[in-house]
């Protein structure tokens, strides 16, 4: 997910530096297409129409976006989270991407099978948990929720990324 890596990379950097472009992003165009895009890969990824990977990037990146444009204006100015959550983003999945990912050809044949089962009993489909993450958007009382569905669906991309050939 280097878009999404990017994109939460440059998002701390916008906040901590306090950035003009923070008001582009809270604009209610950025919601709407953040939102648009979340939506329509969920439905493609439900399809299966799309790249596993792709979906995952476009997804995340967008839900991003979206993320902050609707919770940035509920939270004082310097609130801590619009720079550490992306900051937590870009390392998870950085973390998974390069030890998990990084070392699936390490994986042995019954682990990669035990895998596959999970992935085939659809418990966690991907189009599952993506939906899940956009209703976390949705509960800003709730803040710590929107991180750990984000945190699960980086945990699918490793499971996806272990199995691909």
């Amino acid at each position: 997910m280097p878009v999404f890596i990017a994109f939460c990379i440059a998002l701390a950097l916008i906040v901590e530096t306090g950035s003009s472009v923070q008001a582009l992003l809270l604009s209610p165009l950025v919601i709407y297409i953040g939102l648009t895009i979340a939506i329509v890969t969920i439905i493609v990824s439900f399809f299966k129409k799309l790249p596993e990977t792709i979906s995952y990037d476009l997804f995340a990146s967008s839900t991003l976006l979206a993320w902050f444009a609707l919770w940035k204006p509920l939270f004082v100015a310097e609130s801590p989270i619009f720079f550490f959550f992306p900051v937590y983003f870009a390392l998870i999945v950085a973390f998974v991407a390069l030890f998990f990912i990084g070392q699936r050809h390490k994986i042995d044949q019954d682990s990669l099978q035990r895998m596959q089962a999970i992935v085939d009993s659809g418990v966690v489909a991907p189009w599952f948990i993506m939906t899940c993450v956009l209703v976390t958007l949705y509960f800003e009382n709730r803040f710590i929720q929107f991180p750990t569905m984000m945190t699960l669906l980086a945990l699918r991309y490793a499971l996806s990324g272990c199995l691909k050939p």
